[in-house]
């Protein structure tokens, strides 16, 4: 037997077994499905809450490469610019 058709059986599994836990749960369905809806706008703002955390750090990731190169541009023509004088100094 494939991993792939033991997985699918697996997943079958629970899946059926939530359907008839929530089927034959001691509590209204009214009960229920508030429960379900409290927890998916739970899941949801934690979803949001770590997605906004990931944007912030990649914005400050950006940031700091972008000042890294701003440096380095700005270093690198101070270098040009002292090269280009001694040329014209130097006797040649």
């Amino acid at each position: 037997m494939s991993s792939g058709k033991v997985f699918l059986g697996l997943l079958a599994g629970v899946a059926a077994g939530a359907l008839l836990g929530i089927l034959f749960a001691p509590e209204k369905g009214s009960d229920t499905r508030k429960k379900f809806s409290k927890k998916g706008e739970d899941f949801a703002d934690g979803l949001k809450e770590k997605f906004n955390e990931f944007l912030d750090s990649i914005s400050e990731n950006f940031e700091e490469v972008k000042e890294e190169v701003s440096g380095n541009a700005d270093e690198g023509s101070t270098k040009s610019g002292k090269t280009a004088e001694k040329v014209k100094t130097s006797p040649g």
